[in-house]
């Protein structure tokens, strides 16, 4: 008898939590260290990435400058090029910038038989690479232009974050036939207080103190595994039952920090 589909899915932020740091940044110093970007370009990223994220801002346009800014690195290059450079930054450096515990909590999501969607508003191709690279079910991310198969620089839609991504579950859980009421959300970010409120089992994640203050007055579960990444995971596809495997938008902390380092400026 065949087996009745899922109705119940898990959806995780990247930054922050599946990730220290932030993932597009890392693409940026890849890119900065074989030349193909300058400092001035990395360090106006970093400002804009500190600027925004320190506001906390909600509003669209300042989310599409900041998200803009960031796809601007990929103008011009082919998506083949970006999925294969992406790939080797993600051997090189991101592995090991994964956080165990979250990574635990979604293989209890496959171990379940949920479905587990990373949900993250860089460009919607990274987020499948480290989906497909994580053994989950699928990533949603920011959709750039692409024409003639190379990226134009701009945006096509809304970027993923905030608002937008609450939208894009509830489309998806529709596509997919999910029930919300039984789907679970994870997040550090008060960003992604719509998307954590649109599922039944939301859980803060290394919480920002806007989210951490939210979470308690809503009853909402908080994790926090930023005391215990003491182990270094390798990186396994999750649904091959590996123990565990090696947005909002750019965490401005780790840009402004990887900024100070290129510069001097310490």
């Amino acid at each position: 008898m065949p087996k009745p589909p899922t109705r119940a899915a898990a959806f995780f932020d990247v930054d922050n939590t599946m990730m220290r740091g932030a993932s597009i940044f890392y693409l940026a110093m890849a890119l900065a260290k074989q030349r193909q970007l300058t400092v001035s370009q990395i360090s106006r990223f970093a400002v804009k990435q500190f600027r925004f994220v320190t506001s906390g801002s909600e509003n669209l346009n300042d989310v599409a400058s900041v998200t803009s800014s960031a796809l601007a690195f990929v103008e011009g290059r082919a998506v083949d090029d970006f999925t294969e450079f992406g790939e080797n930054v993600f051997d090189d450096t991101m592995v090991n910038k994964l956080i165990p515990g979250t990574l635990d909590l979604a293989k209890a999501h496959l171990d379940a038989g949920d479905q587990v969607w990373l949900v993250t508003a860089t460009p919607v191709e990274l987020a499948q690479l480290l989906a497909r690279r994580l053994g989950l079910t699928g990533g949603l991310g920011t959709v750039s232009e692409v024409v003639d198969g190379r990226y134009t620089g701009r945006l096509m839609g809304k970027p993923l974050h905030g608002a937008a991504k609450a939208d894009a579950i509830r489309e998806l859980a529709q596509r997919e036939g999910l029930d919300l009421d039984l789907c679970a959300a994870y997040s550090d970010s008060a960003n992604d207080i719509p998307m954590l409120t649109a599922v039944g089992h939301p859980t803060a994640v290394n919480p920002d103190p806007k989210l951490r203050k939210h979470a308690r007055s809503q009853g909402w579960a908080i994790v926090d595994f930023r005391r215990r990444q003491t182990a270094r995971r390798a990186a396994l596809p999750l649904g091959a039952g590996a123990a565990g495997a090696a947005a909002g938008l750019v965490t401005g902390y780790f840009a402004g920090r990887a900024a100070r380092r290129i510069t001097g400026n310490r």
